[in-house]
C-alpha cells in the first residue's frame, strides 16, 4: 500500500491520483446492482464477486466502490436487492484487499448511533489506510424503517437530525475527549473516541439529497455532492446546466463542492450491440414486478398518476431512474460523453453495468486508454 500516514482532505477528495475524471462502481453491494433485470447473467452480489470486482477495479485503476444501503428488496420476479451485503463490513473487507481504490460505506443516520458509526468508519479507515469514504443518507423508505423499529420523521426533520448526526461524528473524528453534544435529537454525554481517522485527516463525506433540505445540507457538510436527479439522467448537456447551479451554491456558502452523478454503462464492439444488449435486458427483459414495487413505496401508481402518466414512468424507472444516464454505445461513443462530462465541471461518476465482472474488462481495455488520450483520466 501506498505510504498515507500524513494524508490531506485534498488526498483523499482526489482519491490519491491525478484523474481529472473519477470513475466509480456503483451498487455492487446489492443483487442485480442497479438494474431490475431478469436476465440470468445478472449481478449476484456474492462476496466472492464483490471482492473479485474489486481487485480487477483496483488493479485497473477505477477510482471508488460506492455501495446502496438498502436493508429489503423490492421483490418482483428476482426480488431486486433482496440481498445486499452491509456496507461499512463490505467496505473493510474490501479494503483489506485492495491498495488503491476507495470504498465507500452508506450509512442510513437514523439507523446508526452516530458513536457507533464513528468508530465503524474509522476502522474502516485504518483498515484502508485513508481509502474510506462515508456516504451519509437519510432514508426514505418507510418499510425498511418498519423492520428496525423506527418512525421515519417528516421531510425537513429527517436533515435536522442528520445534521445533528454528522456534526456529532466530526465531533468524535476530531481531537478533543471527554465533549459532550447537546442537540435537539441528539443528547451525548463525555464523548471519546479513540483511534481518530488515519493520517491526521477525516474520511471524504458524500451526499445525495435531492430535494431542497437534502442539497443544502450536502451543501453545508459534504466534500462531494452526489447528483442523482432526473436533470442528471437527460445527458451531459442538461448535467453541465446542473452543475453550474450546484456551484454557484457551494460558493454562496463559501465552499467549492465537488459533483459526482450516476450512470449505467453497456459498452460492446458496436452500437446495434449495444443498444440491442441495453434494450433487452432493461426493458425487454425488466422485471416489472419490482419496478412497480418501487414506485409504489413512492406513491407513484395508476391511481395517482393516471394510466398513461403511469405508463411512462413506468418506462421511465426501468429505464434510468434506476440506473441513471445510460451510456450506450462504443469505446469511442462511451468516452466521448464521459470526457464530455468531465469538461461539464463533473468530478465523478459512479456507474453500474448489469454483470460488473463480466463487462469490467472491455471498458477496462477499451474504454479506459481512450480516456487517458483525452487528457481526462491520468495513466494506470
Amino acid at each position: 500500500m501506498l505510504d498515507r500516514t500524513a494524508s490531506s482532505q485534498r488526498d483523499r477528495l482526489g482519491m490519491y491520483n491525478a484523474n481529472a475524471l473519477k470513475l466509480g462502481l456503483f451498487g455492487a453491494n446489492c443483487s442485480s446492482g442497479r438494474a431490475a433485470t431478469r436476465v440470468p447473467e445478472r449481478w449476484s452480489a456474492s462476496w466472492e464477486d464483490c471482492l473479485a470486482l474489486a481487485k480487477m477495479a483496483d488493479a485497473a485503476g477505477i477510482d471508488f466502490m460506492l455501495p446502496i444501503g438498502r436493508w429489503k428488496g423490492y421483490s418482483g420476479d428476482t426480488d431486486l436487492h433482496g440481498e445486499s451485503l452491509e456496507t461499512i463490513t463490505w467496505a473493510t473487507g474490501l479494503l483489506a484487499a485492495t491498495s488503491r481504490i476507495t470504498c465507500f460505506g452508506t450509512v442510513h443516520a437514523p439507523l446508526f448511533h452516530p458513536i457507533i458509526a464513528a468508530k465503524q468508519c474509522v476502522t474502516a479507515d485504518h483498515v484502508g489506510e485513508g481509502r474510506f469514504g462515508l456516504n451519509v443518507v437519510a432514508g426514505w423508505n418507510e418499510g425498511e424503517f418498519e423492520m428496525f423499529g423506527v418512525q421515519q420523521r417528516e421531510h425537513e426533520a429527517r436533515y435536522a437530525y442528520a445534521q445533528e448526526w454528522i456534526d456529532a461524528i466530526k465531533m468524535a473524528w476530531g481531537p478533543d475527549d471527554d465533549i459532550d453534544f447537546d442537540g435537539e435529537h441528539i443528547k451525548l454525554r463525555k464523548i471519546r473516541a479513540k483511534p481518530k481517522p488515519y493520517g491526521g485527516s477525516r474520511p471524504l463525506i458524500m451526499n445525495a439529497g435531492s430535494s431542497g433540505a437534502g442539497e443544502a445540507f450536502a451543501m453545508r457538510n459534504c466534500d462531494a455532492y452526489f447528483t442523482a436527479t432526473s436533470s442528471s439522467r437527460q445527458g451531459v448537456d442538461k448535467t453541465a446546466e446542473m452543475i453550474i447551479d450546484v456551484k454557484a451554491k457551494g460558493r454562496a456558502l463559501g465552499r467549492d463542492i465537488e459533483v459526482f452523478t450516476v450512470g449505467q454503462v453497456v459498452c460492446r464492439a458496436t452500437q446495434k450491440e449495444a443498444e440491442d444488449y441495453y434494450r433487452h435486458a432493461t426493458i425487454e427483459m425488466a422485471d416489472w414486478g419490482a419496478v412497480d414495487r418501487m414506485m409504489e413505496i413512492k406513491n407513484l401508481t395508476p391511481e395517482t398518476l393516471g394510466e398513461k402518466a403511469f405508463a411512462e414512468k413506468r418506462m421511465y424507472f426501468a429505464s434510468r431512474a434506476l440506473g441513471g444516464y445510460p451510456f450506450v454505445g462504443t469505446p469511442d461513443r462511451i468516452a466521448d460523453e464521459l470526457a464530455d462530462l468531465s469538461r461539464s465541471g463533473v468530478r465523478g461518476i459512479a456507474f453500474s453495468m448489469i454483470n460488473y465482472l463480466d463487462e469490467l474488462p472491455f471498458f477496462r481495455d477499451e474504454v479506459l486508454p481512450r480516456l487517458e488520450k483525452k487528457c481526462v483520466r491520468a495513466k494506470n
